[in-house]
């Protein structure tokens, strides 16, 4: 089935909050549900369950890639120079340390910079945005099958939204103004 976004666009923390924790109650996947601000707050904040990452197995892949690529580049240097030395390598040992060294370090520092790119996940996949969220508002974007996104928006203005936005504009009308 098609799958429709949402964004409630909240002026505290603690409706977001209510927001996410109403969303989960009312069977929404966690991963349908992300919070969307412009301050950093910290992770978990608003209820959302810890992510997982595997940043730490990329530097370790890094440094065995680069190590082995040392390890040819020394033998490859050993069997394609047939220099006569007299029974001794042409490498001397303490350039082979410092050639593994520098290969494990470089290939460790490229795949943790990789891995960061990885596991960023750019683009985040939020198509829906609104300016306020740049002013201290916080939004709960909703990713939900079309059959229960009127569900989906019933919780998300439950808790208090000050708007829900759609790909086709806001659905909450303006509020009567008190004159």
């Amino acid at each position: 089935m098609p799958k429709s976004e949402l964004l409630a666009i909240y002026d505290s923390v603690d409706s977001a909050a209510d927001a996410v924790e109403g969303l989960r109650t009312a069977g929404f996947a966690d991963t349908a549900v992300d919070v969307v601000s412009g301050v950093p707050y910290p992770e978990g904040a608003f209820g959302e369950p810890h992510t997982k990452h595997r940043l730490y197995t990329f530097p370790f892949a890094g440094a065995a890639c680069g190590f082995a690529l040392g390890v040819a580049w020394l033998v490859g240097a050993q069997v394609t120079l047939p220099l006569v030395t007299g029974g001794k390598p042409i490498v001397a040992l303490p350039a082979v340390f410092q050639i593994l060294y520098e290969g494990t370090m470089i290939g460790a520092v490229l795949f943790t910079v990789l891995g960061v790119l990885f596991e960023s996940r750019l683009p985040d996949g939020i198509s829906l945005y609104d300016d306020r969220l740049g002013d201290g508002y916080v939004g709960v974007s909703l990713n939900a099958e079309d059959d229960e996104i009127a569900r989906g928006r019933d919780v998300l203005a439950g808790a208090g939204a000050v708007d829900i936005l759609d790909s086709e504009g806001s659905l909450l009308e303006a509020a009567p103004s008190a004159t």
